[in-house]
């Protein structure tokens, strides 16, 4: 443990809590993508798996449970409780282009071919892409709400500060894994013109846009 991790999981962790709490506040769905919740959810369960069969600490094993838990609450209330406000038409990022290369990507490069290894792998690969039926739909509708903007934003920043932790992790323990350093590294470069734009005027109280796509 390292305060960049420490920093990375409470950024990541108030990323949901911002989600959750704009859907109950609104009593509304409008503007999130059902479809990267349902990836974030998916990667959540296949890298948590080992709940059942390795328990490294207290911190680690709370951390998994609630991540878990606020996954499949998030996509309860998008697909069941407040489904009638949900955005379908505008979420229709096709999941099977993420999916099958990320399935494929795993059998082919991971540490050790064994199950557990190629979910935990398979998890590492989608959580670098789940963000984009999101930033789809936001190129798609031409504009994200300020709630959902904060959400993005503590997501990213999550994903930066894992980098830096990987950084000392190395420098401090010669710890190096190449698979989740270059998917980390992926996953925060799709934030690069958003982190942009989020300083440049949602910081500056204006509303986030984007052109629309021809």
């Amino acid at each position: 443990m390292n305060i960049f991790r420490i920093l990375g999981d409470i950024s990541h962790l108030l990323a949901i809590i911002i989600l959750l709490l704009k859907i109950l506040k609104s009593k509304s769905c409008a503007g999130i993508s059902g479809k990267s919740q349902i990836l974030f959810a998916l990667v959540f369960t296949t890298r948590y798996l080992d709940l059942f069969t390795n328990f490294i600490s207290v911190y680690n094993t709370v951390m998994k449970v609630i991540f878990l838990i606020c996954a499949y609450i998030t996509v309860y209330m998008i697909y069941v409780k407040f489904r009638k406000t949900f955005d379908s038409e505008n979420d229709s990022f096709r999941l099977e282009f993420l999916l099958v290369p990320v399935t494929g990507l795993s059998f082919l490069e991971n540490h050790s071919f064994t199950p557990l290894e190629i979910l935990w792998t398979f998890s590492i690969y989608l959580e670098s892409v789940a963000i984009l039926p999101q930033l789809f739909m936001i190129s798609k509708t031409g504009e994200a709400e300020t709630i959902t903007t904060h959400y993005l934003f503590f997501l990213g920043l999550y994903r930066a500060l894992y980098i830096a932790n990987w950084v000392w992790r190395y420098h401090t323990e010669n710890f190096y894994d190449q698979i989740a350093v270059v998917s980390g590294v992926v996953q925060t470069i799709f934030y690069c013109d958003f982190f942009y734009l989020y300083v440049t005027k949602v910081l500056k109280g204006k509303k986030l846009s984007l052109p629309m796509p021809v």
